[in-house]
């Protein structure tokens, strides 16, 4: 026999061991279930770990990308801490005007403070803002983030504390539709502000809301109109020159405000600065708590699912001993009684994989839904949940398909 011929004979063997396996899956209806069960649940949490790490592996891109890699992000108080009582409101404008003055390598400092819970009007419609954020010039360009159309805020706006300013693309669209805002007003309580500006889409969401849901005032306004405190402010935004010495650019700004805040060496820094690495390594050190727990839950479910296809595999061979005992009299090999038994526990892990990918799926849906976790689904949940389909039904049917195929025809027969 040519090897053409014994390759040829060797896969038609295994189509019909393959037939004969999937007619055996269909006869013990009830206990096929529960070995699908028991490994869907296994793959769904495998998919939803993939998923959600993958999303929040975009999330933390996206989130740096917006960052910008020439940027830092001072917050008033450490953030680290959370000591009781601290305060929050320790950057004054006169950190900012020294900063403009005397930090090297920075050319854009805009300092910014928020008022939540603002409801905008323009006529008849309505729209809860998220944030409502008095800044100073230079806003959309400080965060890289250009306008559909219209301008920045000015000194000249800032100075005079006008009743202008910048609107995200969640209120332009909620309160003018397709029409331009730039040139309208709009009220924010009753505080009517001319818009000046439109902020292109972001698409970015976090902290419970979209980006795109604010309005920008000049902070001069803000304090004013809503009754603010007027000597500090929240946070503080620098742009630098040469992004690739931001580890200087970001000790001169730590050293310049420790000697504004006269903090002494030795004591806490009473703020907090944040960068586009810091950022990175922060949401890789949530990646990487997430993968260990969602991990642990998901070995945990494949094993249950491995178990019960184990236990239930051992039951059926003990219950097919004459069929197997027949099969072996009539010339049926250990490798095919091997292969056979392997390929039924194959056969139902991967419906298993199927089953479990759609629960993991929906169950993703729901939890980016809920903004409880970023999804993202691709080929690499598919292709993972497959080879650990087949692992599963391996590893955990390999010893009942030994067991099977070990077993003596005359000894079988005789019982």
């Amino acid at each position: 026999m040519t090897a053409s011929s014994r390759t040829f004979e060797l896969l038609r063997l295994s189509w019909r061991l393959i037939g004969m396996a999937l007619r055996t899956v269909w006869a013990f209806k009830l206990r096929s279930l529960f070995v699908i069960s028991g490994v869907a649940l296994g793959i769904a949490s495998l998919t939803i770990i993939v998923a959600s790490v993958d999303g929040a592996e975009r999330k933390a891109y996206e989130i740096v990308e917006f960052f910008g890699p020439d940027a830092a992000f001072v917050l008033g108080g450490d953030i680290r801490s959370r000591a009781v009582g601290q305060r929050r409101l320790t950057l004054s404008y006169s950190d900012a005007e020294r900063l403009r003055q005397s930090l090297p390598g920075a050319y854009l400092v805009v300092p910014m403070r928020a008022k939540g819970d603002i409801t905008a009007r323009h006529a008849d419609r309505k729209f809860q803002l998220r944030l409502a954020v008095g800044a100073t010039a230079g806003y959309a360009e400080v965060w890289n983030w250009p306008l559909a159309e219209g301008r920045d805020l000015s000194e000249e706006d800032v100075r005079r504390g006008a009743k202008v300013g910048l609107i995200g693309d969640g209120p332009a669209r909620e309160l003018f539709g397709d029409t331009s805002p730039v040139g309208r007003t709009v009220y924010l309580d009753k505080l009517p502000v001319q818009i000046v500006g439109r902020l292109s889409y972001r698409g970015f969401s976090g902290g419970g809301g979209s980006i795109d849901e604010r309005i920008i005032l000049p902070i001069t306004t803000l304090t004013q109109r809503f009754n603010l405190d007027r000597q500090y402010f929240r946070a503080l935004r620098v742009k630098f020159h040469s992004p690739e010495n931001m580890e200087f650019h970001v000790e001169n700004l730590r050293g310049l405000l420790r000697e504004l805040h006269g903090l002494k060496p030795g004591q806490d820094d009473d703020f907090t600065i944040l960068t586009a690495e810091e950022i990175l390594a922060f949401l890789s050190m949530f990646k990487g708590g997430l993968v260990l727990f969602l991990g642990v839950t998901a070995a945990v479910a494949i094993l249950v699912g491995g178990f019960v296809l184990a236990n239930l595999f051992y039951l059926s061979v003990n219950e097919r001993r004459t069929e197997i005992g027949l099969k072996k009299a009539l010339g049926a090999k250990n490798g095919a009684i091997l292969f056979q038994i392997l390929a039924e526990a194959v056969c139902l892990t991967l419906v298993g994989a199927l089953a479990g990918m759609a629960i993991g799926m929906a169950m993703g849906q729901l939890l980016a839904r809920l903004g409880i976790l970023e999804i993202l689904f691709s080929w690499k949940v598919f292709s993972l949940s497959v080879l650990a389909a087949i692992a599963i039904g391996v590893v955990f049917g390999l010893r009942p398909a030994r067991q099977a195929a070990a077993l003596s025809p005359i000894e079988v027969l005789k019982g």
